[in-house]
């Protein structure tokens, strides 16, 4: 590290930045340690010190194998939702279909569904992704990242859910994945205040069945059945208090395989259900 750079962390440090973020700020903003950019590097530590997610001052962040672009227009992709992609990877290995369709619902920035194209490209497999989101903005931010990475086997459609989709594909989709909002307003009201800079959509669902923040992930368990291959599988994440809930209504809507997942903080968190 540049005598330079040292500096500049250590301004940032006395300003009240984590010495961690002090030092991703450094690296972002100071490239080759140039002095003329030390002006850009005080305006994003204000940035920082109003609340705003490191994140989204920098304007990219790694998710599994990708470099994403991340923006207000998207949740930042968190490292428990890497773990569904793993989980992704799993069910398809299991289903052996030589070019899967994966539906991606809420896609945001693309995290989810481009990482698996990516990663299955890497394994020989040529996946196709249709990325729904019923945010145009946050559409537009998941192309960008599938130019940025040279997918072109990719899809998006502006929907709510499923709402918007082909017909057509009922009974074609190999895999659905979904990192739906879960929230309910009153636990929102109780998270970490960083959570406001991100898009309250995308975070915060209405109550269902009398369950906080279930109403997304009912409509999305109740109504993927329809558009699942034999054999197809949905993979989605959800609250640490709905484990019983999805289980249930896996059962109720004819799922014939199904089962509810820890995170690697051992909590409840993602559903696999299986048609």
């Amino acid at each position: 590290m540049t005598g330079v750079s040292a500096e500049f962390i250590a301004e940032l440090v006395d300003a009240g930045i984590d010495r961690r973020e002090a030092r991703w700020l450094v690296q972002e903003f100071v490239p080759g340690s140039e002095r003329d950019a030390h002006d850009a590097l005080l305006a994003a530590a204000a940035r920082r010190l109003n609340g705003e997610p490191l994140q989204y001052i920098i304007g990219h962040w790694p998710f599994r194998t990708l470099d994403l672009d991340v923006d207000e227009r998207a949740l930042i992709p968190r490292p428990e939702t890497e773990e569904l992609v793993d989980v992704a990877l799993r069910e398809l290995a299991t289903g052996e279909v030589a070019a899967p369709l994966i539906v991606d619902l809420g896609t945001g920035s693309g995290a989810i569904g481009l990482s698996l194209v990516s990663e299955l490209l890497t394994r020989g497999v040529a996946a196709s992704l249709i990325a729904v989101d019923e945010s145009s903005d946050a559409l537009a931010l998941a192309r960008q990242n599938a130019r940025k990475h040279h997918l072109d086997a990719v899809s998006f459609v502006h929907s709510s859910w499923f709402e918007s989709l082909d017909e057509s594909l009922r009974g074609r989709v190999d895999l659905i994945v979904a990192n739906p909002p879960y929230v309910g307003e009153a636990e929102f009201a109780d998270l970490d205040p960083v959570l406001h800079h991100e898009p309250h959509g995308a975070l915060v669902a209405e109550d269902a069945r009398g369950i906080p923040g279930f109403a997304d992930v009912e409509i999305i368990i109740r109504d993927s059945l329809t558009w699942l291959a034999p054999h197809g599988a949905l993979v989605c994440e959800h609250s640490d208090t709905h484990r019983r809930h999805v289980l249930e209504l896996a059962q109720e809507v004819g799922f014939q395989r199904f089962e509810d997942l820890d995170d690697l903080a051992g909590q409840p968190r993602i559903l696999v259900a299986r048609r």
